[in-house]
C-alpha cells in the first residue's frame, strides 16, 4: 500500500518537549543542514543556520499555520488524530483530541491534516475524517463546515490548503484519509482532485489527473498555483497558470525530485511555502527544497528524515518544518508572503 509514511520505519517516537534544543542529524553527522546547489541559496538562508526542535514525539506531524494574531503555530499529527499549537513561551500544548472524526471505521487516518490561518482571523481546517473542509472560530472553537462534497459525492479525505487574497480557496483531495486508499469502499469522487472553492460556496475542479495531489501554495502575485504529488512513480511540484478569475491558462512540470530519492534521502513532494521574493520551499526526498520561481533547486534543508509540511511564522522570518516525528525552526533571510 503506497504511504507516504511507509518511509519512515527508522524513526522512533521520543517524549514531547517544549523548549528548543538543538538538532542531530540520524547519521550523527555535524555538517551544516543548509545544502547549497546554486549561488542564490545563500540569499534565502545563512548556510550556517541551524534548527530548534521544539518538539518530539509525533507520528506524523502535518499542517503547520501560524496564527498572526496570537503568536502561536498550530500543527497536526494526523495519524494519531491530534492537533498541537506552540508558542515560545509555552512550547507545545494540545489543541484539539480528537482533530478530526471521533469514529474511525473505514478511515485509515481520521484526523486533520492542513491547516490554514485566515484572512478573516479563523483557522482553515482539512478534515480527514470528516472528508470536509471546516472553519474554526478561534475564540469560541466553534467549527463549521465549508465544503464536503463536489458534484453531489463526498471529497476523499481534504488534505492541504491554501487561501487567496480575495478569499478563494485551493485545496487537494488525495485518498490518504481513507483504509484501502483508492480501493476504500468510502471513495465517492472519480478522481483525486485539486479544487477551488469560491466565497460564495462554489466548488470547482480544477485537476483530475493527478495520482497523489497534496501540497498546495500560491505564488506573491498569485498568477500561480503550485500542486505537489506524493507519488513515489512521479514525485513532481506542478505549476499551474491563473487567470484573474482562478482558471487555469497554462500547465507545467516545475520540479522532478525523482533524480533526488535514495534510501539516505526519504520522503516525497509535500507541503510547500512560498516567501515573499518568489521562492518555493517544497518538502521532499531529504527535507525541504528551496526552488527559484523558474524551479530551479537553490539548495536543500536537510532533515534527516521524512519530511511532511512548512510555513512561515515569527513576523515570517522563521521556517517552522514538520518533519516526522518532530516539529522544527529555522530561521531565514527572506520573509514569508503573507508578511509582504
Amino acid at each position: 500500500m503506497l504511504s507516504r509514511r511507509s518511509l519512515l520505519a527508522t524513526i522512533g517516537a521520543t517524549p514531547l518537549v517544549a523548549c528548543a534544543s538543538n538538532l542531530t542529524l540520524d547519521n550523527g553527522s555535524d555538517a551544516s543542514v543548509v545544502e547549497i546547489m546554486a549561488p542564490g541559496m545563500s540569499d534565502v538562508i545563512d548556510p550556517n543556520s541551524r534548527f530548534d526542535v521544539l518538539g518530539t514525539g509525533y507520528q506524523w506531524s502535518e499542517g503547520p499555520a501560524w496564527d498572526r494574531a496570537r503568536g502561536i503555530l498550530y500543527f497536526t499529527d494526523v495519524p494519531q488524530n491530534k492537533a498541537y499549537q506552540w508558542s515560545e513561551g509555552q512550547g507545545v500544548q494540545l489543541f484539539m483530541d480528537p482533530s478530526g472524526a471521533s469514529r474511525t471505521e473505514g478511515f485509515r487516518e481520521p484526523g486533520a491534516n492542513g491547516l490554514w490561518y485566515s484572512s478573516d482571523g479563523s483557522l482553515l481546517i482539512c478534515n480527514h475524517g470528516h472528508r470536509a473542509i471546516e472553519c474554526m472560530n478561534l475564540d469560541s472553537r466553534e467549527v463549521s463546515v465549508l465544503a464536503q462534497d463536489f458534484a453531489g459525492k463526498r471529497f476523499n479525505s481534504p488534505n492541504d490548503i491554501v487561501q487567496a487574497r480575495d478569499g478563494t480557496l485551493f485545496f487537494t483531495d488525495p485518498p490518504y484519509g481513507l483504509a484501502g486508499l483508492d480501493a476504500s469502499p468510502l471513495k465517492q469522487q472519480d478522481a483525486n482532485g485539486v479544487y477551488r472553492l469560491d466565497p460564495d460556496g462554489t466548488v470547482t475542479r480544477l485537476i483530475s489527473d493527478m495520482t497523489f495531489p497534496n501540497g498546495i501554495a500560491l505564488s506573491p502575485d498569485e498568477q500561480t498555483l503550485y500542486v505537489s504529488q506524493s507519488d513515489p512513480d512521479a514525485p513532481v511540484v506542478r505549476a499551474l497558470g491563473l487567470d484573474s478569475s482562478h482558471g487555469i491558462t497554462s500547465d507545467r512540470i516545475l520540479f522532478d525530485a525523482a533524480p533526488f530519492m535514495s534510501d539516505l534521502m526519504p520522503g516525497l513532494p509535500d507541503g510547500m511555502a512560498v516567501s515573499a521574493n518568489g521562492a518555493l520551499f517544497v518538502t521532499g526526498p531529504g527535507g525541504v527544497f528551496v526552488l527559484a520561481s523558474d524551479g530551479q533547486p537553490l539548495g536543500r534543508i536537510l532533515t534527516g528524515r521524512a519530511t511532511a509540511n512548512c510555513t512561515f511564522g515569527e513576523a515570517g522570518r522563521s521556517l517552522f518544518i514538520t518533519a516526522g516525528d518532530r516539529l522544527l525552526r529555522i530561521r531565514t533571510k527572506v520573509q514569508g508572503v503573507q508578511w509582504s
